[in-house]
């Protein structure tokens, strides 16, 4: 897909730029992986905060288009890649029907560009989990599958968070079932996301999770049984790790 700028996108990246801090860019080199040997090694960070990047995109919200929001993303800059994060679920919020279905096609299509935890976490439950309520169980699963297989563990960790969306409309079995696939992942941020979403269905049902975790705790991974289990009592975490 060919991208090209736009002149609103080239002023967001200088307004980004202008507003970055080289302490805080180093801080946040570490902090997101973006060092040698790091999952993220190569990212350019500038070091600007999330509340002055969700300033700058509230004040052009009702102006940017999907053509804008593609040129922030494609970005070599770790902030104005999330800044394009953040319009993509403003540039959702806004639309209904036909509208909806543009922004997640456009999403799918750029999903490469959601490359850290931070991106994926910011987008993926307010774009893509939202508009899964409005589709068929089985045309959801058909799509968390296909993430869920990818070689990239942004994907995969989008698939998972995705489903946050669903969890609070109380459609827990797209998480529970993704859950069960990703047992196995190696990705230690797969795991972790996976963890975090068990918790939060033993949130709104703690009986369903034990029952996920009564079957399947243990084979499941130490970080993502910790994460399952942040909520439980210290007796009954200590009885799930004890399997």
């Amino acid at each position: 897909m060919v991208v090209r700028s736009t002149p609103l996108a080239d002023e967001l990246t200088e307004r980004v730029c202008s507003a970055g801090s080289t302490t805080d860019a180093e801080a946040k080199a570490r902090f997101f992986g973006a060092v040698p040997g790091g999952y993220a090694e190569g990212d350019v960070l500038v070091g600007v905060r999330v509340p002055v990047l969700r300033r700058v995109a509230g004040s052009v919200k009702r102006k940017a288009t999907l053509d804008d929001i593609d040129a922030l993303l494609a970005s070599d800059i770790h902030e104005v890649r999330l800044l394009g994060g953040l319009l993509l679920v403003e540039a959702f919020r806004a639309a209904d029907g036909e509208g909806r279905d543009d922004v997640v096609h456009r999403l799918l299509q750029r999903l490469d560009r959601l490359d850290n935890w931070d991106l994926v976490d910011t987008v993926a439950p307010y774009t893509l989990g939202s508009w899964l309520l409005t589709q068929p169980d089985d045309a959801v699963l058909t799509l968390l599958d296909r993430l869920a297989d990818s070689p990239v563990l942004w994907e995969r960790r989008f698939a998972v968070v995705s489903t946050f969306a669903l969890i609070r409309a109380g459609r827990p079995e797209p998480t529970l079932h993704l859950a069960k696939r990703l047992l196995g992942d190696e990705a230690d941020l797969v795991r972790k996301a996976v963890g975090w979403m068990l918790r939060e269905v033993g949130a709104r049902d703690r009986a369903l999770l034990d029952s996920f975790l009564d079957e399947h705790a243990p084979a499941m991974p130490r970080v993502m049984l910790r994460y399952a289990l942040e909520k439980h009592a210290p007796s009954d975490r200590a009885r799930f790790r004890s399997r």
